[in-house]
């Protein structure tokens, strides 16, 4: 259960605290015994309102001390809190809501606006619950609206937890909707506890008591990458940034807080790190950062390391994961290689931990070698890999062996790691022969004027498609089209360099922070190359 989590950290590190950056903007603190007998407060008070297992509660909200009140309080009893991205189109929202058919949602003042702009059209909605207290409550129209502290306010701090089948849904997320309608994964209390055991581990995270997790990540897609169990699984003091995600924010809560742990996307570090650099500020607490959702450019890595001390864990997942897959740590056996090797190990998407397995199918459904060349079609198997999409059970992706295909094209070298070398629906085809826009992308990112690179396939009149880039120059720097392919030359074979380069002053990213690779297709659909 779920609920274990939680009563285990009050029980046993009871006094260790989660900090939050509140939306009203007070730094707020308390320990995990304050933070348990809250959720428990929030879970009577949702029992009251007769909810019942296997319910819909939704929440519009960043990553806040309510909020993982929340985690808690709405799953140990058996209902299933639906998380939901705020920067989904309208249309999405609107879809995701009523599909999963949500009786309550729980919204932060942020997000007042956009929940009354929308509520007309969910009806399955009884009523409104702002994550706020009576002083900062708003006036507003949404339906039964209450302030989340009066909600709470009455409601016993006790409660005992039931156990039901661990299999029963806990949380649910809905993928971002790029190819079509976004689906539902359903995660489990099972799944959710072996995912947090799983990436804690030592050989993962390696998160303990000692560490003060600084999720960047948001709760409100895959669970914040399990950081709201893991803390309080290890005991770990848990800092939350709230809705303040500029860098200058960022920065202060790592260093006020001591944070020795933070996770986000790649997008999120290139804004701090540009910003420690021309402030000339520093980050000595920390230590060790998780970063995924996009490969992590290899300058990234190396600044990180050799300027601020801080350990880089590129891990590879996706919603249906949990969302972790595999991490890039190192292992005794690589540590004794020389540093180059090292640098080009660590900087692949990393090695399977247990609890989940991997394999990499050639075009022939053979298993491909593990010799670090040979790419092929990623699949997955886990106790925490979606088994269906929720109300889509006619669209299961398991094989009747119950593995599941990531989508993702790879390969896998003879010390375990494993690299995306594209997806399966990005690779480019270029008279006859394979291009990966990926290792495009990576390459043209490692170099230190370049912030963030897309490689999209083009119509080529002899050859079908050839490579276009895309690059956002790092501000304040100036490279050439000419400069930046003699750079890739040095990696790439002739036919395989982009046929144009087009410098722009930033990329369209999905709403969980991923290049948006559909919206660039569908801008430069008919872009000429000059070699057309």
């Amino acid at each position: 259960m779920i609920s274990s989590l939680l009563r285990y950290a009050a029980t046993y590190h009871g006094g260790r605290e989660i900090v939050t950056r509140t939306v009203e903007g007070p730094i707020h603190r308390y320990a995990y015994r304050d933070a348990y007998k809250r959720a428990a407060k929030s879970a009577n008070a949702l029992l009251s309102e007769g909810v019942k297992p296997g319910d819909r509660i939704a929440t519009l909200a960043w990553n806040t001390h309510r909020h993982f009140e929340l985690f808690y309080g709405v799953s140990g009893i058996g209902a299933v809190l639906h998380t939901i991205n705020p920067r989904l189109f309208d249309e999405q929202i609107k879809y995701i809501v009523n599909h999963a058919a949500d009786r309550m949602m729980f919204v932060d003042l942020s997000f007042v606006e956009l929940a009354e702009r929308l509520g007309g059209e969910f009806p399955f909605i009884e009523r409104y619950v702002v994550l706020t207290d009576r002083a900062h409550m708003p006036r507003t129209t949404l339906r039964g609206a209450i302030s989340y502290e009066d909600f709470i306010a009455d409601a016993p701090d006790h409660i005992d937890w039931p156990d039901f089948d661990e299999h029963a849904a806990s949380s649910l997320c809905y993928t971002s909707g790029t190819t079509g309608d976004p689906k539902g994964v359903l995660y489990s209390h099972r799944s959710t506890v072996i995912h947090a055991l799983a990436a804690a581990q030592r050989g993962a995270l390696d998160l303990g008591a000692e560490d003060a997790i600084l999720p960047i990540a948001p709760m409100y897609h895959a669970n914040a990458w399990a950081m709201p169990y893991i803390a309080p699984m290890t005991g770990a003091k848990l800092v939350l940034p709230g809705p303040k995600m500029d860098p200058e924010s960022i920065i202060d809560l790592i260093n006020e807080e001591s944070a020795t742990f933070a996770c986000a996307v790649p997008t999120v570090w290139t804004m701090v790190l540009d910003h420690l650099e021309s402030r000339g500020l520093r980050i000595d607490s920390m230590k060790r950062t998780t970063i995924g959702g996009s490969a992590v450019p290899q300058s990234m890595i190396d600044t990180f390391r050799d300027k601020y001390d801080v350990r880089v864990l590129q891990i590879w997942g996706m919603t249906e994961t949990s969302p972790m897959g595999t991490v890039s740590s190192l292992t005794p056996e690589v540590a004794n290689l020389s540093p180059k090797v090292q640098r080009e190990q660590l900087s692949k998407q990393g090695r399977v931990q247990y609890g989940i397995e991997i394999k990499i199918v050639d075009k022939d459904g053979s298993l491909a070698p593990r010799d670090g060349e040979t790419s092929g079609d990623l699949w997955v198997k886990s106790p925490f890999a979606a088994k269906c999409y929720f109300k889509r059970e006619d669209e299961i992706p398991l094989d009747d062996d119950g593995w599941f295909p990531t989508g993702d094209v790879a390969t896998w070298d003879q010390y375990g790691y494993m690299k995306i070398t594209d997806r399966t629906k990005d690779v480019i085809k270029s008279g006859g022969e394979w291009i990966s826009s990926i290792e495009l992308e990576n390459a043209a990112s490692g170099h230190p004027y370049i912030t963030q690179a897309a490689v999209i396939g083009v119509y080529h009149p002899k050859w079908e498609e050839r490579p276009l880039m895309l690059a956002v120059a790092a501000q304040g720097t100036t490279i050439s089209k000419d400069e930046l392919l003699g750079y890739l030359a040095k990696q790439f074979a002739k036919w395989q360099l982009p046929d144009d380069i087009v410098f722009v002053d930033e990329l369209p990213l999905t709403a969980t922070g991923k290049i948006k690779k559909t919206a660039i297709r569908e801008t430069y659909k008919d872009y000429k190359l000059p070699s057309a």
